[in-house]
């Protein structure tokens, strides 16, 4: 078969010469004995493979299923169950290759059941993809990139792609690479990205369980994250073929670019870190900033620490604002603090009563404290209108949020001046006329 396309493209060209490639090859296929007796082949190994895979799989899953029991040998068995799909075509790979050494003896060819072969592992790629990878992640790195390298394996074109990208070079300044370093540092990026994600999660968990204080708990995780994923980098480089030593000028740049233009990033890192070994500020604790920001520490990042207020909102606060100003830390984290409830009593109150019993009745609030000190009522002062009081108390936690310590104690300050039989006075005012009242004009008749 002969075509004129000398007026397409080279590219068109080509594609069609692998097309006449392609179509030559199967025309010899269909005309030779030997190929024949391997497509009959193929078929015997295929047909042999789907019978021992119906009876073996059945008996791998009753011994590997571990049927409800809880052990330490479960996991490692579900894990290894779920590879039961990949039975047939792996059976169906390994006779194939079985009766290619017979073949290749036989006639001195197997291209036919080669190609067998390869198709069978391009299956058991698929059923990899399909039926074993959960990992959304992995599952699209599969989809996209695991399938076509096996799919150009099984056509015999792997090989000749490699050599196109491997000659194909691209550079960026003084550092040159080929395509293949790109493709290889897609897939080894992607995969070190997901081992990377799952390490640092995996090591945060343990972390976490460990007793320790939160601050050097957070310093700890961090520190193991950045050296995850610096690893992580080190090894990209390596696999795409990449000098670290061309990074030099890149680096200096950088280090220019973070002397001028990044050095607050730089500030807030370092500040980070400072906090984290310190631990005066640290995840779950209650803070309030001279800037006016105020809320309960729930994470704190490389930049800045995170703070939830009790109306829901989160302020994110750099860790630098930490070291240069002045920051009140409640430590809402089990720690003491003391408040106070205001009041007034009417002046015609016996006030030698009033310190007892409000002091007995707050002290039966089941979150005020006994210690350090037990609630104490103390005269204030005397107003305009009434006698001023206040009761000082102590609680875990802070009086906002979830929990209204104030609320409940003027609660129980009322409750209890009611059945003392004690007024709480409203504002009197006495007004005196001078001169007195303006006689009425006396009426006409």
């Amino acid at each position: 078969m002969n075509f004129d396309l000398t007026q397409y493209p080279p590219i068109v060209q080509q594609i069609a010469g692998y097309a006449l490639q392609g179509f030559d090859l199967a025309k010899s296929w269909l005309l030779s004995p030997a190929a024949w007796s391997q497509f009959a082949i193929l078929v015997g190994a295929y047909l042999l493979a789907v019978l021992i895979s119906r009876r073996l799989r059945p008996a791998l899953k009753n011994l590997i299923d571990p049927a409800g029991l809880q052990n330490i040998f479960t996991a490692p068995r579900l894990f290894i169950l779920q590879f039961l799909p990949l039975i047939l075509p792996l059976l169906a790979y390994a006779l194939t290759g079985i009766g290619e050494q017979v073949v290749r003896s036989m006639f001195d060819s197997g291209a036919v059941i080669a190609f067998g072969k390869r198709l069978f592992l391009f299956l058991a790629v698929r059923a990899f993809v399909r039926d074993i990878l959960n990992d959304p992640f992995l599952k699209l790195l599969g989809r996209f990139m695991l399938l076509p390298i096996a799919a150009l394996y099984a056509v015999g074109l792997l090989d000749l792609v490699s050599l196109q990208l491997t000659d194909t070079v691209v550079g960026v300044g003084n550092i040159r690479f080929s395509l293949m370093s790109i493709v290889r540092g897609l897939i080894a990026g992607s995969l070190l990205f997901w081992l990377g994600q799952w390490s640092n999660s995996q090591t945060s968990a343990l972390i976490q369980k460990q007793e320790m204080r939160p601050s050097i708990r957070q310093l700890l995780i961090k520190t193991v994250e950045f050296m995850i994923f610096g690893v992580a980098f080190l090894v990209l480089m390596n696999v795409m073929g990449i000098n670290l030593g061309a990074l030099a000028v890149l680096g200096g740049a950088i280090g220019v670019g973070l002397g001028f233009g990044l050095q607050k990033i730089a500030s807030n890192f370092i500040s980070g870190v400072i906090l984290l070994v310190e631990g005066q500020a640290t995840v779950g604790d209650y803070v309030a900033l001279d800037g006016g920001e105020q809320g309960k520490i729930v994470k704190m990042t490389a930049r800045a620490a995170i703070l939830e207020t009790f109306d829901g909102r989160w302020i994110m606060v750099p860790n630098e604002d930490f070291i240069t100003t002045r920051v009140v830390n409640y430590s809402d984290s089990g720690s003491a603090n003391r408040y106070e409830a205001e009041f007034s009593v009417s002046y015609d109150t016996d006030i030698n009563l009033v310190p007892d019993i409000i002091s007995t009745a707050v002290s039966k609030h089941p979150e005020v404290l006994q210690l350090p000190y037990p609630p104490d009522c103390e005269l204030r002062g005397f107003g305009d209108s009434g006698i001023n009081f206040a009761v000082e108390f102590w609680v875990n936690g802070l009086d906002d949020g979830p929990n209204k310590y104030t609320s409940d104690v003027l609660f129980i300050v009322w409750n209890a001046l009611k059945d003392n039989g004690i007024e709480i006075p409203f504002p009197q005012r006495i007004i005196e006329i001078k001169g007195g009242l303006p006689m009425a004009p006396k009426e006409t008749t």
